[in-house]
Parts: C-alpha cells; sequence; structure tokens
C-alpha cells in the first residue's frame, strides 16, 4: 500500500471513510464515490476493469455505477473510449468550492469602499453546511463602535442581518435543515425564534433585496446585510455593515443600505452574476 506521505504528495485523499449500513452509509453512493476517488488516484483517467479491480467490484456492477455517474457528468469517456475520466461536473463542484476559498479576496476592494464610505464595521459572510461563518470583515471607524469581528456566531443566522441576507434565497427544504441543525436561540429579546415569523422576515428580505437584524444578536446594533450572488445567480454569500442604534436614524440607515447595495451588487457582477437579478434588487430599493 502507497505510505500515506506519498499519497499526500500525489493530492490525493490519504484516508477513505468507514463504508457500510454499519457505519451509516449507503452502499450504492458508497461504491459510486469509491469509483471516482478510484480515477483520481489513478491520475484523472482509468480503464473499466482496472476501476473494478481497485474497487473491489465485479465488473458488471461497476459498469452500471460508472453509467449513472456518467450520466450525471461526474465521469465521461476517456479520449480512445477505452478508459474512463473524471467528468465536467466535478469540475462544476470544484468551481463553487474553489469560489467559497476565493470570496475574500475578490470582495477585500469591496469591502474596504463600504469601510470608507460609511466609517462602520463591515462584514463577509458565507454559510458553510450549517454553519454561518464570517471570512472578512473590517473595523468601524468612529469613537463608538460595535464588535463585528470574526467568528462566535455560526449558530446565529436566523438573528443576523448576514445571515438573512442568506437564507432569504435557500429552497425551504434547506432553511428547515439549518434550522433543525442549529435551531433559534435567543440571543437578544428582539430574537425572532418562531419559524413562521422567520419565514416571513426571509419574505421581506427578498421583496426589499436586503436584510435588517434590529438589535436580534446584540443589543444596541443595528445591521443591514445584502446577498452576493455568482455566475449561476447562486448566493455564496453576504456582505454586512453595523452601527449603533443612537447613530441610525432613518436618513442614516438609507444612506448606509445605498451604499451596501451598490458594494453587494458590483461585487455579483464581478462574480459573472445575471445583471437582472441584480436590478431587481435596485428596483425594490427604489420604489421603497
Amino acid at each position: 500500500m502507497e505510505p500515506e506521505r506519498d499519497r499526500e504528495r500525489h493530492g490525493v485523499m490519504p484516508a477513505r471513510p468507514p463504508m457500510g449500513r454499519d457505519n451509516g452509509g449507503i452502499q450504492a453512493l458508497d461504491r459510486a464515490f469509491l469509483i471516482l476517488d478510484v480515477i483520481a488516484d489513478a491520475g484523472g483517467e482509468a480503464k473499466l476493469t482496472e476501476i473494478a479491480g481497485l474497487a473491489g467490484l465485479n465488473v458488471s456492477t461497476c459498469h452500471h455505477l460508472i453509467s449513472t455517474l456518467h450520466n450525471w457528468g461526474y465521469v465521461a469517456r476517456g479520449a480512445n473510449s477505452r478508459s474512463y475520466v473524471l467528468g465536467s461536473r466535478i469540475l462544476h463542484l470544484s468551481a463553487a468550492c474553489l469560489r467559497q476559498v476565493d470570496l475574500p479576496r475578490r470582495a477585500q476592494s469591496f469591502v474596504d469602499r463600504l469601510s470608507d464610505q460609511t466609517r462602520e464595521a463591515v462584514l463577509l459572510a458565507i454559510m458553510q453546511d450549517t454553519n454561518l461563518v464570517n471570512v472578512l470583515h473590517r473595523e468601524a471607524r468612529h469613537a463608538v463602535r460595535v464588535d463585528a469581528g470574526l467568528g462566535g456566531n455560526s449558530n446565529a443566522a436566523h438573528a443576523t442581518a448576514t445571515g438573512k441576507a442568506i437564507l432569504a434565497w435557500l429552497p425551504p427544504t434547506e432553511l428547515d435543515r439549518i434550522v433543525a441543525d442549529k435551531g433559534l436561540t435567543a440571543f437578544t429579546p428582539h430574537t425572532v425564534i418562531d419559524i413562521e415569523k422567520l419565514k416571513e422576515d426571509l419574505r421581506l428580505t427578498r421583496r426589499n433585496g436586503f436584510a435588517i437584524d434590529r438589535e436580534e444578536f446584540q443589543l444596541g446594533v443595528i445591521c443591514l446585510g445584502a446577498a452576493i450572488r455568482d455566475h449561476a445567480g447562486a448566493v455564496v454569500g453576504s456582505i454586512s455593515v453595523s452601527s449603533p442604534v443612537f447613530r441610525a436614524t432613518s436618513a442614516y440607515v438609507d444612506q448606509i443600505k445605498v451604499h451596501l447595495i451598490a458594494a453587494a451588487d458590483e461585487l455579483s457582477t464581478e462574480l459573472g452574476a445575471p445583471r437582472a437579478i441584480l436590478r431587481g434588487s435596485a428596483k425594490s430599493i427604489a420604489a421603497e
């Protein structure tokens, strides 16, 4: 067997998860993922008999599984049609993963500009599975300012403008999954802890084009958040501005809103988001 350090050097995952029903797995899925691993370990291309042998499967079973993976685009025929390679769908997943890693770098200039414009705390966040993760922030320039640092609110998507700006655009089943996993913690007396009220709040977020947290996560703090979209129109994160309540007059909040939406839309455009989607947000703001 190849030494673990050698496997890591060649870019191969050092260990596979335990397989089988005893480990809570589904046999067909275990085998399909194993086939993808085997092809990747082989350098991205392998023959059917090689895949079957390395995966410990008979050739017929292996062929059926590969046919399904081929239908989904995760496996494709090699150049000579005698082998199989990883398909373009793998690149789609990889690109989605890389966008999350690359987002802080791509967003930095927009976050900096928003910080200069508002002089308030600015935050960039993403959802990783059911966790809200803050990945970039700038502190406020005012003498009296709020804490909007990294970390500390992975279970607070329902109570923050960054979280609600993302949750608003998720499928209902995904929202239910996140709530089931994280719950609806009451961080302050103003936190929405009823799922139906939260859904109404998210509906308003979609209609208005931005989310607002009025002392729901921190007392004395108002926060506005807007979604960031990628080339497919999918929400990949959010950006927010936080202000102490005493500064947050209606006129002040409106000013922040304009800068925030502009930054979120321009960053989305940088990521290739369709302009028709972003125009919807702009129209909502203008109509208020």
